[in-house]
């Protein structure tokens, strides 16, 4: 089934159900009010959404309505926990080998992961608010999965089972702020605002083949102001799978029902199929050329990321937002 949340009802939103082919809609609140709700009691609420999932596709549904992508929130328009992991070493490589340093083995045993912003999620058709340019805006196109409750110390395979919902997220960052903040030793703060997330969020059985070993298999489609700009495999060249990052992320602590956990930038060793985030771009022709020659983001440019099923068909909705500037108060 596809899940998201209209633009009513409070900071929440209204929890809708959504029908395959993202045309239409039916308002879920017999069930749950919100998204958060039906995950706080995910084995019971789930299976009367599927059956409204199934009545609305059948052409049966009862209020149904036809879906407006602008009236859509963020599916979790705020959510209690989102953990972000960086698990396409590829990329990693690319930018240590840019500034001539090398990756520690560890790297490639323990996931690299930090706490992310999750007071707020923009919605699929909000613009990117900044202060100045000079930040260095920047997008990252990556997947994102959503959990039940997760006890503390699950290892991989207990974890996979915790895996309720699947998606996509924008995780904006702020390059030019990013090397101050870890240079201080404590992580990201100001270079990471608000991310956005796709349209919907689906249960991993509607990828049908596609979602296999705990990885998405499909690739990452980005478009910057109307042109192609990368399409890389988010099921190759991951070196972490969603249940190891679980499993790492709840090491220590329980995860709550309604954390996000984020694959980080997809990136492929093969560099012809593009990039997911211009940091990418960026390094790939600083290694190629000497120097960069691909600018972060301006005002007013555009931005989408979709992931298409094989048959071409939409799965998740296209993020697609407008780089605006932030008035200061």
């Amino acid at each position: 089934m596809k899940l998201g949340s209209l633009k009513e009802g409070g900071r929440d939103g209204t929890l809708i159900v959504v029908s395959r082919d993202l045309t239409r809609a039916v308002r879920a609140t017999g069930i749950a009010p919100t998204l958060q709700r039906a995950l706080d009691d995910w084995a019971g609420i789930a299976p009367r959404l599927a059956a409204l999932s199934d009545s609305l596709n059948a052409g049966q549904a009862d209020g149904d309505f036809d879906l407006d992508m602008a009236a859509l929130a963020a599916p979790l328009p705020r959510a209690y926990e989102f953990v972000d992991g960086s698990a396409y070493l590829a990329h990693v490589e690319r930018v240590r080998k840019a500034r001539g340093a090398e990756v520690p083995a560890t790297f490639y045993t323990d996931p690299l992961m930090y706490q992310a912003t999750s007071a707020g999620f923009l919605g699929p058709r909000e613009p990117i608010r900044v202060v100045s340019e000079d930040y260095g805006i920047d997008l990252e196109a990556e997947v994102v999965i959503v959990t039940d409750d997760v006890p503390m110390a699950v290892d991989a395979a207990q974890a996979a089972a915790h895996i309720q919902l699947v998606g996509l997220v924008n995780d904006v960052s702020l390059r030019n702020l990013i090397p101050g903040e870890l240079a201080k030793g404590f992580g990201f703060l100001q270079s990471k605002p608000r991310s956005a997330l796709s349209p919907v969020l689906v249960t991993p059985d509607e990828l049908g083949q596609a979602w296999q070993g705990d990885k998405l298999h499909l690739a990452m489609r980005t478009q910057l102001n109307g042109a192609w700009f990368g399409e890389p495999e988010a099921g190759v060249d991951m070196q972490f799978d969603f249940a190891q990052l679980i499993a790492h992320a709840a090491c220590t602590r329980p995860l709550v029902a309604g954390t996000l956990v984020g694959s980080g930038t997809i990136a492929n060793h093969d560099t012809g199929k593009g990039a997911s985030c211009l940091a990418e771009q960026r390094v790939v022709e600083t290694l190629r050329d000497g120097q960069p020659a691909t600018p972060f983001l301006s005002f007013g440019d555009t931005v989408r990321i979709e992931m298409l099923a094989r048959d071409g068909s939409p799965i998740f909705g296209a993020i697609e937002q407008r780089i605006e500037r932030q008035p200061l108060p």
